[in-house]
């Protein structure tokens, strides 16, 4: 009889998981009108398209740590001929306007530490977003902390997922990773990953039951 893998770690993704933008979790319906991207064209009187073609590239190299937070300003700002201090406070604004975060999941990771879990971070970031929702007051109990933007490599590259590995010290298969979207959920699994994908708490309680971690 083969015997089952125990589980050792938790790792969680940021943005849509444990911070919620769109409704995700019933108990924080309402708090959000419209997308951060969506909202700062609008702040700016410019269609999505355009807002979209003035950061182009700069957004995806700035999401893998290519480019500085003050290098992707600049060419924004540059782009929409508007001045960087402007549109560093618009976009941050806009990213405490749209995300909440989940203090409830938080709050389970917190008790799951406690128990002997180790908890740990793998999200997409770039600069602006990483500011407002990779906040110390909720992130420092976890370890390790990898974002896209500081460690050069992105999801769903293999990369990442083996550079966790690597710090957290233990085999894919004694973690499970959570994710809101399938396509990162896709290479981990690959590496022996359980994995789980983020619909809301409820759901997500009732997907770590089945792999024998809960509080």
């Amino acid at each position: 009889m083969v015997k089952k893998q125990v589980i050792k770690a938790v790792v969680f993704d940021i943005g849509g998981v444990l911070s919620l933008g769109r409704s995700s979790d019933k108990n924080l319906r309402g708090y959000r009108t419209y997308g951060v991207h969506s909202y700062v064209s609008k702040k700016l009187k410019i269609s999505l398209d355009q807002w979209f073609d003035a950061i182009d590239t700069a957004y995806s190299d700035s999401i893998e740590g290519k480019i500085s937070e003050s290098r992707v300003l600049d060419i924004i700002s540059k782009n929409l001929n508007l001045s960087k201090p402007k549109l560093h406070k618009l976009l941050l604004k806009s990213y405490v306007r749209h995300f909440k975060h989940n203090k409830k999941l938080y709050k389970f990771a917190f008790k799951l530490k406690k128990v002997g879990y180790k908890i740990a971070i793998l999200s997409d970031q770039w600069p602006l977003s990483r500011e407002v929702l990779v906040h110390e007051k909720f992130v420092k109990k976890f370890h390790p902390v990898i974002i896209s933007c500081d460690v050069g490599v992105r999801k769903p590259d293999p990369k990442i997922y083996k550079l966790l590995l690597k710090k957290i010290k233990l085999k894919a298969e004694e973690c499970v990773f959570i994710d809101n979207q399938i396509w990162n959920l896709v290479p981990a699994k690959k590496l022996g990953f359980k994995t789980a994908l983020f619909k809301d708490n409820k759901h997500l309680f009732k997907q770590l039951l089945k792999f024998g971690v809960g509080v």
